[in-house]
């Protein structure tokens, strides 16, 4: 028995051509990517000069990851200012010069914007600080007075998401809320001055040519009315089962239509993306209604098991979630927040098999696609990084949620100490890399026709000679229990075999590429034998 998933309605028909509805798109986490002035912290130079490879890769656009100036307290995130560059990572006429290469090459450039919060070293929370309680100043953040007799408590019960309560007290007895470190305080977007700030940040960027913008914690920044208590201890996640008073509140949604207005007065299709950690695949469809934004990261996906039956029914409510506002699906595997999934999948060689198939699952889905830095190297989780390079905030308050490891800088060639990531002479980079990594290295991958990284750029290749579209209408095939088979609208079918043994299952046509080689046909006519933790894709 076969099941057909209709997805979509008529205005997906008439925007199906749009390119970002089926791009490929590479995150790139700059101080780790390449190093391009010799200071062993990647930068906007090194981006430049490895455009090329990005290129012959065969991905559609670059998102990077914040580069504004930064006291670097969360490495970008608590931004100081947003229309200007951190001097360790350039000058603004790099980026200038970055977006037009970019653009020479047929690559998007898409920036990262953060408005919940910014930089406690922003002029805005300098000003704050110095102008004191009652004053204007202070009603861009989010100020209040303690509980308790003498105001000696928090204003409520929320926790930062790094751990510990989300409110530091001031010398004057006033509290400021920060949902992330204490270093970053919340901006109150109920004050207009927010509101025309940003818009202006996004104007000065959208004209110095940028594609587009990734919206950091897109989902934070409108707390429920009356700052109401959580209700329940415990430490607060990114993702869970219910709304909370400051994630995913309505309010949200009209600071996403008005940046959607603005965006599309623009020419070239320039983008909105989510990064929205929310309960549920409906929820996360109201970001991505017509009037809003364009792609929301999908970590549904990202953070479903190594389960045939688990995926299945996360691409089903995926697809009909987004599709349901006529917006593409997107899928992502890993990125700069989480260990990556060569670890999660296993470790090891078994890591790198599952990497590899869920590589070509992932790619052969209707929708876009994201690949995080260094995974199309089939780069595992850096567990045994020094005590001393461990600097991530989030980890300093939660030993368990470091995020260092997946960070760890990008090998490009052989040679060690850091594998070409930084000039000849240069003894180390920003974070150690390990020993290993030689045949890891984009060198050593170009010269291995089955490494993981010629696995990708074959993939990326069909995708583009077949003109992939986000035809969101998938046939399940009958397979054997712990296996995914799919054929898409296309004219190409998807097989998976999630399960440790060999599998024998109907060949779907022209075998086009796999993951690993099949084991041969199988005992039936018409049958081929999968090998274990594989998938395939097939012309039919």
């Amino acid at each position: 028995m076969t099941e057909l998933v209709h997805v979509g309605h008529a205005e997906a028909v008439s925007t199906a051509t749009r390119w970002w509805r089926d791009a490929v798109i590479y995150q790139v986490y700059v101080r780790s990517f390449a190093d391009g002035n010799g200071d062993g912290i990647g930068d906007l130079l090194g981006v430049r000069s490895r455009l090329r490879y990005l290129a012959d890769l065969g991905v559609d656009a670059i998102w990077l990851n914040p580069f504004y100036t930064s006291p670097m307290a969360d490495f970008g995130y608590d931004v100081a200012d947003y229309r200007d560059v951190d001097p360790i990572f350039g000058s603004l006429a790099d980026a200038k010069a970055l977006i037009d290469d970019a653009h020479a090459h047929d690559l998007r450039i898409i920036v990262d914007v953060v408005p919940n919060h910014t930089s406690d070293q922003h002029v805005w929370f300098q000003q704050a600080l110095a102008a004191g309680p009652g004053s204007p100043e202070r009603e861009r953040y989010i100020f209040r007075e303690g509980k308790g007799a003498g105001g000696e408590l928090p204003p409520n019960d929320w926790e930062s998401v790094f751990g510990g309560p989300a409110w530091t007290r001031l010398p004057d007895g006033y509290w400021y809320l920060h949902l992330f470190a204490p270093e970053q305080p919340d901006l109150n977007w109920e004050n207009p001055e927010v509101h025309a700030e940003f818009e202006s940040i996004l104007r000065f960027w959208l004209d110095l040519g940028v594609d587009g913008f990734r919206i950091d914690v897109s989902h934070g920044m409108v707390k429920a009315e009356g700052l109401p208590d959580v209700g329940h201890a415990g430490q607060v996640k990114m993702i869970g089962t219910e709304v909370v008073p400051f994630f995913d509140q309505d309010g949200v949604h009209e600071i996403h239509r008005a940046w959607r207005r603005l965006l599309d007065s623009y020419p070239g299709e320039r983008i909105g993306v989510a990064e929205a950690w929310v309960p549920s695949l409906d929820r996360l469809a109201n970001y991505v209604r017509p009037d809003e934004l364009h792609q929301a990261f999908n970590f549904h996906f990202l953070t479903t098991p190594w389960d045939a039956a688990a995926f299945r029914t996360v691409i089903d409510e995926s697809l009909a979630s987004a599709g349901s506002v006529g917006a593409p699906a997107t899928w992502v595997l890993s990125n700069h927040d989480v260990k990556r999934h060569v670890t999660r999948y296993g470790h090891g060689e078994l890591g790198l098999r599952r990497a590899r198939a869920a590589a070509l699952l992932t790619l052969g889905l209707p929708g876009s696609a994201y690949v995080y830095q260094g995974e199309e190297l089939g780069l595992p989780e850096v567990l045994d990084l020094p005590e001393e390079y461990l600097r991530d905030p989030q980890r300093l308050r939660n030993p368990e949620d470091g995020r260092d490891g997946c960070r760890v800088p990008i090998p490009w060639a052989d040679v060690q100490p850091h594998f070409g990531f930084s000039l000849p002479g240069i003894e180390e980079s920003w974070l150690p890399m390990p020993v290993s990594w030689g045949p890891l290295s984009v060198e050593s991958q170009l010269r291995d026709p089955a490494s993981t990284l010629h696995l990708y750029r074959q993939a990326l290749r069909i995708r583009r000679e077949r003109d992939f579209s986000d035809d969101a209408t998938l046939t399940w095939l009958d397979s054997p229990e712990g296996t995914l088979a799919f054929r898409r609208g296309d004219g190409l079918a998807v097989t998976v075999n999630l399960t440790g043994e060999p599998v024998e299952l109907p060949a779907p046509g022209r075998l086009l590429l796999s993951s690993a080689e099949p084991l041969g046909p199988g005992a039936g006519s018409g049958t081929v034998r999968l090998a274990p933790d594989s998938a395939a894709w097939w012309e039919c």
